[in-house]
């Protein structure tokens, strides 16, 4: 293969969660650019429609699903709907998140669990489902998304999340132990750990501590609508065929301070 060939996603299939907005919406639209078909799906359906409007406006195909990622029977549609259309599942990108800003001593044990529901429960439920069909096809490649929050601890001054820093970090334990368990099925599992996006999620924390995370990422920005493209795209193409159990940190540098 030349390398436009390794990067190219032409006749793939990707589901992407939390695909209608922020950076699954970014990832989605990456994908659709090297030409996968791609299913997005989220608690809104609303803002899934609208994204796969705009990717079936790019010249593919694209489906649409209001799905609770704790739901096993929810991802069982999304995941049959899907085989149903497209036949097959390439590339899953769990992106679904949920967060919940309070001191350690004021974490409410509710929205605690809501986290780790979301967070790790969801990442489990949907890799489990994708990959019985991705075994039985041998091929597969899996996207979790964690986040440097989850690298480590976080400044409390400006990100006080110690349910969503602590699920993160099981996000990237999850990655590593399933590219072990899969990889003899030709299944590639790796996670992206972004820094700070502009996003719904992230206003507050930016808005907070915007001036203290610039000052302590060396390329002095937060990430674009761009910056997390590349990364997926390479993750989900066969360009990263020997690549798996692996964490993509895109975070301006910060990591490296």
């Amino acid at each position: 293969m030349n390398v436009m060939e390794l990067f190219s996603l032409t006749g793939k299939t990707a589901i992407v969660t939390g695909g209608g907005r922020g950076l699954g919406k970014q990832i989605a639209v990456g994908f659709a650019e090297a030409g996968a078909n791609v299913v997005v799906c989220s608690r809104k359906l609303e803002t899934c429609e609208t994204v796969r409007n705009e990717l079936e406006a790019m010249g593919v195909k694209s489906l649409a699903f209001k799905c609770d990622v704790t739901n096993q029977e929810d991802i069982q549609r999304v995941v049959d709907e899907t085989l149903k259309e497209f036949g097959g599942i390439d590339i899953l990108v769990n992106n679904s998140g949920a967060t919940w800003g309070a001191s350690v001593i004021d974490m409410p044990l509710p929205a605690w669990h809501k986290v780790m529901e979301v967070n790790v429960t969801g990442t489990f439920l949907f890799a489990q489902t994708v990959g019985k069909e991705m075994i039985k096809q041998k091929s597969g490649k899996i996207i979790n998304i964690a986040s440097v929050a989850g690298l480590g601890g976080a400044d409390p001054r400006y990100m006080n999340a110690i349910g969503y820093n602590t699920s993160k970090g099981a996000v990237i334990t999850f990655t590593k132990d399933l590219a072990v368990k899969w990889g003899e099925y030709n299944i590639n599992v790796n996670a992206i750990a972004p820094g700070f996006f502009p996003t719904k999620m992230s206003q507050g924390l930016i808005e907070a501590g915007g001036e203290k995370i610039l000052d302590s990422t060396p390329l002095n920005r937060f990430g674009s609508e761009d910056d997390l493209k590349g990364a997926a795209l390479f993750l989900a193409s066969n360009a990263s065929s020997y690549v798996t159990g692996d964490v993509l940190i895109v975070d301006g540098g910060q990591h490296a301070m």
